[in-house]
């Protein structure tokens, strides 16, 4: 009766143990893979994925891709996404082009500030929030001041250059695109 009853515990603990691995799904949430859908960008050496929700907005002087993401409830307008890349060499230092967008706040607020490596990447994370002058035009001048703004940036060492992605909108929609726009900072790839 002993080999039955160790035979009978061994079924129940494997039967536990396959429960448990049927329940649980791969998980790629965590990550966000689960909020990008298939559509891909590139320039300088990399490549990401774009959330399924945000939209391609037409070709602009000196952008990459312009994306749009949409209002949160509640919010007049959505939010911006815009990837950037102005040559090998071009663009500047991490910390000058945190403090050009600190630049296009009034008052603003370092929420916070983050170095990391993305798939042999290097990237710094940036977030302010604020009275955003909304810069525009060739010589970026304030197109009309918008309170209660954030932005949410990632300067990227890409191998041919540095890369920029800088989403701006409303804070209430901002705040409902921070994952999508992690997601897509995480889907980096050489």
């Amino acid at each position: 009766m002993r080999y039955g009853s160790m035979q009978f515990a061994a079924t129940v603990a494997a039967l536990v143990v396959l429960a448990g691995c049927q329940s649980k799904k791969p998980d790629a949430s965590g990550d966000g893979a689960d909020l990008l859908g298939t559509a891909t960008g590139t320039v300088a050496g990399v490549k990401w994925t774009v959330p399924k929700r945000w939209t391609l907005q037409p070709e602009r002087p000196m952008r990459v891709a312009t994306y749009t993401v949409p209002a949160a409830e509640g919010d007049a307008e959505p939010a911006e996404c815009v990837a950037s890349f102005f040559g090998s060499g071009q663009g500047g230092p991490v910390e000058m082009n945190i403090d050009r967008w600190k630049g296009q706040f009034e008052n603003p607020v370092e929420v916070s500030k983050n170095s990391a490596e993305v798939k042999g990447v290097a990237v710094t994370t940036v977030e302010l929030t604020g009275t955003y002058l909304a810069p525009g035009g060739p010589m970026m001048q304030s197109t009309g001041k918008k309170e209660n703004s954030r932005l949410l940036g990632a300067v990227i060492t890409a191998p041919e250059g540095t890369v920029f992605f800088k989403m701006t909108g409303p804070s209430k929609t901002v705040e409902a695109g921070r994952k999508e726009f992690h997601a897509m900072v995480n889907s980096l790839s050489k």
